[in-house]
């Protein structure tokens, strides 16, 4: 019913920049909130930003000033620009919408990406 696929990870060093690129689709009327979430190995996944289809955005501490979160509605894509990267940014990144379908009938659904990984690393 909803696909959602990651773009953009890869490895980078410390300092460098990477742009991450989320897109859904599929029976979707709208979506509330598009977010990026990240989990590196051996701890909990945590939100990174979110983005709401009014414009608002929130950051995690951690990225602030670092990350930029922003969304393209009409393509139902959300992109995370990664600058100043560090080594504990190493993750997988995974998107996360939270969407309204319509099929079988109108109702929110949450769905989650696969995931890319990202690797900072001199």
């Amino acid at each position: 019913q909803v696909q959602v696929q990651e773009s953009g990870g890869g490895m980078v060093q410390p300092g460098g920049s990477l742009r991450l690129t989320c897109a859904a689709s599929g029976s979707i009327s709208s979506i509330k909130y598009m977010s990026w979430y990240r989990q590196a190995p051996g701890k909990q996944r945590e939100l990174v930003a979110r983005a709401a289809s009014g414009g608002s955005t929130n950051y995690a501490d951690f990225v602030k000033g670092r990350f930029t979160i922003s969304r393209d509605n009409a393509k139902n894509t959300v992109y995370l620009q990664m600058n100043s990267l560090k080594p504990e940014d190493t993750a997988a990144y995974y998107c996360k919408t939270e969407a309204v379908v319509y099929v079988p009938y109108y109702r929110n659904l949450e769905v989650w990406g696969q995931g890319t990984q990202v690797t900072v690393s001199s």
